[in-house]
């Protein structure tokens, strides 16, 4: 079963294929995607990786959490399913 990984902290220079091939080293990349913004095309500085096993993303998270890509310490985290993330302006709950 593939597992998803969220990579923040990314330099702004690193595009998919930068990403894949440093997770590459620790297992199977099925997709890597960066998140740009809409109107610039710009890195928003973070991105998901998606190994083929759960064995994979740990062995991969472990190595790469805390790795240093063009002078930035990259976080890397389980990926939490997009209905699961709490917004941070949720004002319908507020009022």
């Amino acid at each position: 079963m593939e597992k998803r990984l969220f990579v923040g902290n990314l330099p702004h220079s690193i595009g998919e294929s930068e990403l894949e091939a440093a997770f590459g080293d620790h297992g199977t990349v099925i997709g890597a995607v960066v998140v740009r913004d809409r109107e610039t095309g710009r890195s928003r500085g973070f991105g998901f990786i998606e190994m083929e096993t759960d064995e994979m993303a740990e062995a991969a998270q472990g190595a790469m959490d805390g790795f240093e890509f063009d002078g930035r310490r990259i976080r890397v985290s389980e990926a939490q399913p997009k209905n699961e993330v709490q917004r941070r302006s949720d004002f319908g709950e507020r009022w």
